[in-house]
């Protein structure tokens, strides 16, 4: 499961939005964090503008943007606010993976990158829009690129909680669903949970 897809995922049963995201592990390596950071860090505008993953479009005397997170083209300023909302979905997403460097990387993106594109939200110059192409970056590697292997979704109006099974979120159904492969999967996975999260009255099953 990529994370840009938590963005629009709402519970199948009543339709609550957003969810919580519990990441336990990564297709991604730790490799591919670090590359996007360094990239990030080193602000090679040449390199960002190579590949081609944040789209200016002139029309006459507007301009447009679009990327792979916000697909469609947007006005400069709309297009940053749906970024910078994007990017508040972060908000609900517990890393409990081993990697640090994941955790650091979404750490970025909720302060620092949502800071910088907040302020510049206050004066959008397309003149100067090469001043945040870094974060842009970032924020679409974590979105589009990486890949969660495990992990589970949890609705807090409902107790409901589903999960990521091989890349894949479980989101069937009760009555569809598979009782002892679900039950033994979260009990595999205790460990990365906490008293509180597993004491609740956990739907449709629980340890």
């Amino acid at each position: 499961m990529k994370p840009w897809l938590f963005d629009i995922l709402a519970c199948p049963m009543d339709k609550y939005f957003p969810l919580k995201l519990y990441i336990f592990s990564y297709e991604t390596e730790p490799v591919d964090f670090e590359s996007f950071l360094s990239i990030y860090k080193q602000r090679d505008l040449e390199f960002i503008k190579n590949e081609k993953i944040v789209e200016i479009i002139q029309d006459e005397d507007d301009y447009f943007i679009k990327d792979n997170v916000i697909i469609e083209k947007k006005s400069i300023e709309t297009y940053l606010k749906l970024i910078v909302t994007s990017i508040n979905e972060f908000d609900n997403i517990i890393d409990k993976s081993s990697l640090d460097i994941s955790k650091k990387c979404f750490e970025i993106a909720l302060t620092e990158i949502r800071n910088k594109l907040i302020e510049f939200l206050k004066n959008t110059n397309i003149n100067q829009i090469g001043s945040i192409l870094p974060e842009l970056y970032l924020i679409n590697k974590l979105k589009v690129e990486v890949e969660i292997e495990a992990g589970l979704l949890y609705c807090e109006k409902c107790n409901r909680w589903f999960p990521i099974i091989e890349t894949i979120p479980q989101m069937l159904p009760d009555e569809y669903r598979d009782k002892e492969k679900e039950t033994q999967f979260l009990q595999t996975n205790k460990n990365l949970l906490d008293n509180e999260f597993l004491n609740q009255d956990l739907k449709p099953f629980k340890i």
